[in-house]
Formats: structure tokens, C-alpha cells, sequence
């Protein structure tokens, strides 16, 4: 099975993510004492070029994943990259509900992905380079 359209979806959206949590969290330390209109035109700045690594993102995974799938690897990666902003930048701990919470939603993934995809495989999906196969939109019957 060619993993490599999956781990691009999973790339993109690792950039994205981590563009978007330093737009929502990176104010409290960085910007904490500048007027809150001035931090929301910084945040949508920076929320512009997340959108330039999800929307590709969406677009390739859901050739091949329900968008309940996409939404799950999204939120997965989204706790990746906030639980290491937040130790990084903020200075939190990890603590071990959080673990636990982390881990139940790992097994929400597992359960997304474990019984198959809609429309086959991956890989039956994708294209040998990435690209979303060709599919033909549904007939449109009065």
C-alpha cells in the first residue's frame, strides 16, 4: 500500500497546525499586553497561511478518507503540536489526565481507521504521485 499521499496529508497538516496554534495561543505570551484588535488581525495573518496547508491538505486526504477521517488525523495533529507549543512556549507540564485524554483519542483514531476507508484503500484511491484520482461526479437525476 503507497503510504506517501497519507504522510503528505499528515505534513501539510502538521504545518498548518502549527501555524494555527501560534496564531490562537501565541498572543498569551507574546503579544499578552497589545490592544485585542491588534492581536486578531496578527492571529488572522497568520490564520491565512495555515489555510494555504490545510485546504491542499483536505483536498488530497479526501480522495482517499471521509471527512471524519480527515477531521481525526486533523485533531490528532492538533494535540501533537499543542502539547509541544504548550511545553515550549507557555511552559506547561503535561499532566496525566492529559495523558490519559491523549490516549483516548488515539484510540478514537485507531477506531477511524481500523475497519477501512469508504471507497477502498488508500492507496486505491491515490494516484502512484498523490494526486486524487479521477472521479466522476454523480449524475444529477430529477
Amino acid at each position: 500500500m503507497n503510504l506517501t499521499p497519507l504522510l503528505k496529508v499528515a505534513a501539510l497538516l502538521l504545518v498548518s497546525n502549527t501555524f494555527m496554534t501560534c496564531a490562537w495561543y501565541g498572543h498569551l505570551k507574546y503579544l499578552h499586553d497589545r490592544p485585542i484588535f491588534l492581536v486578531i488581525l496578527i492571529s488572522w495573518g497568520i490564520a491565512f497561511i495555515e489555510y494555504t496547508f490545510a485546504v491542499p491538505a483536505n483536498r488530497l486526504g479526501s480522495a482517499a478518507l471521509s471527512g471524519f477521517q480527515l477531521k481525526i488525523i486533523q485533531e490528532v495533529v492538533t494535540l501533537i503540536v499543542f502539547v509541544i507549543f504548550a511545553k515550549v512556549v507557555l511552559g506547561e507540564k503535561l499532566r496525566w489526565n492529559y495523558g490519559v485524554s491523549f490516549l483516548l483519542l488515539a484510540g478514537a483514531a485507531y477506531f477511524a481507521f481500523a475497519f477501512g476507508t469508504p471507497g477502498g484503500s488508500v492507496a486505491q484511491q491515490l494516484g502512484q504521485n498523490g494526486a486524487p484520482a479521477e472521479q466522476t461526479p454523480p449524475s444529477k437525476t430529477p
